[in-house]
């Protein structure tokens, strides 16, 4: 079972917060009715799994920050490095949000339907997808590749949220 990593759609950081202030920080895919056009996953975390992916689509080696992740959630400045939190700070307990880059929803925007086969062979070799095959993946690529047509065709940007 891996951890809950919905990607949604949504006009800003700002239009995020306020659904998750709404939800008390539930996924804005939840419910009855989703906040936010997304599609629900498990273990695609932004920063290595969906890095792959855009590193499959462009055919070049994963790399730390490809994708290029701003924190919205929790919100204010991050700790100085080596500065422990404490157990109850949302910063250890999640969940958490971030912004994916613009540059990483084009990559995925501009796949054509008739390559997401060979993309999802390409991502299928990352290690943490160990056991998966192209055609497992071929399903959550074109849904995470439409999600983001739809994201640059409305000026949106993809955000992910995470608990565990």
């Amino acid at each position: 079972m891996g951890v809950p990593t919905d990607y949604f759609r949504a006009p800003d950081a700002d239009a995020v917060r306020r659904v998750l202030e709404r939800t008390e920080g539930w996924s804005p895919l939840s419910g009855r009715q989703a906040a936010f056009d997304g599609v629900r996953s498990k273990g695609l975390d932004p920063h290595v799994v969906l890095g792959k992916l855009v590193a499959a689509v462009r055919e070049v080696p994963w790399e730390v920050d490809l994708v290029g992740e701003t924190p919205v959630r929790p919100p204010g400045p991050e700790p100085a490095a080596g500065t422990m939190v404490d157990d109850d700070d949302p910063r250890a307990t999640g969940p958490w949000v971030a912004e994916l880059g613009d540059a990483a929803r084009d990559t995925l925007a501009g796949v054509a339907d008739g390559d997401v086969p060979a993309v999802a062979a390409r991502w299928a070799r990352a290690e943490e997808l160990h056991g998966a095959d192209g055609e497992d993946l071929q399903p959550v690529v074109g849904l995470l590749v439409g999600l983001a047509r739809r994201a640059r065709a409305d000026g949106e940007s993809l955000y992910c949220w995470t608990c565990l």
